[in-house]
């Protein structure tokens, strides 16, 4: 599903040059869970970025179920984000004062469907997700940590994408609201054959996937 090819990563500020990615190669196959671990500034979140397609390589190939995606137009880009890939991140991004219901029911109603089948998305989503039915209602900012994590991952599921990105999704939570977290991307690996990509600096939250890669210095330095 997942291929890169000798991709590096170049910021220029001025005259200068940061080479953040360099010549990074790696293979991720449906539905598997894959865990990127690395220290801070090792390039992990970069290469996050690229396979989201929210940004693109300095040079290199980035195929995506065989689409050369590091040679696509910004409107192309959109598309595969909007219709392929679900986004997790570690501060939620919900609308505080949206309901459980509403902030899980965004992308729909950006992708304009139609309010009944947005409906029965929306609760399948959640259910997915393990979140309690009587919580739905609730605003978002009446949630706990862990809830709010778990409408964040309902929402990135609900146009049911092959891919979820999740970025340090347990950064802020406690460890055992953390670990209900991840047995959340578990099950969704394993019922619905979700490729699951998890970012985290936490070795012990990378050991909760199938198979590690560790980034140093903008290289893939292991895997196991």
């Amino acid at each position: 599903m997942i291929e890169l090819k000798k991709i590096n990563k170049i910021y220029q500020l001025g005259d200068n040059e940061t080479q953040v990615l360099k010549d990074i190669s790696l293979k991720i196959s449906d539905g598997e869970f894959v865990a990127i671990t690395g220290p801070s500034g090792s390039g992990k979140s970069t290469i996050m970025h690229i396979i989201g397609a929210l940004d693109t390589p300095t040079s290199g190939t980035y195929l995506l179920d065989g689409q050369d995606v590091s040679a696509l137009s910004d409107d192309d880009l959109a598309d595969i984000r909007k219709n392929k890939i679900g986004f997790v991140f570690q501060s939620f991004n919900l609308l505080s004062r949206a309901t459980v219901l509403r902030n899980v029911a965004l992308p729909l109603i950006y992708a304009e469907i139609p309010l009944e089948k947005r409906q029965a998305m929306v609760e399948a989503a959640l259910r997915a997700c393990g979140l309690a039915q009587d919580r739905w209602h609730h605003l978002s900012n009446q949630l706990s940590g862990g809830q709010m994590q778990r409408v964040a991952i309902a929402r990135a599921l609900v146009n049911n994408p092959s891919i979820i990105l999740a970025d340090e999704p347990t950064g802020n939570l406690d460890s055992k609201t953390g670990q209900v977290v991840l047995e959340t991307f578990k099950k969704l690996n394993q019922d619905s054959g979700h490729t699951i990509i998890l970012i985290t600096h936490e070795l012990e939250v990378a050991k909760q996937a199938d198979r590690i890669i560790y980034i140093r210095d903008g290289q893939i330095v292991g895997e196991i």
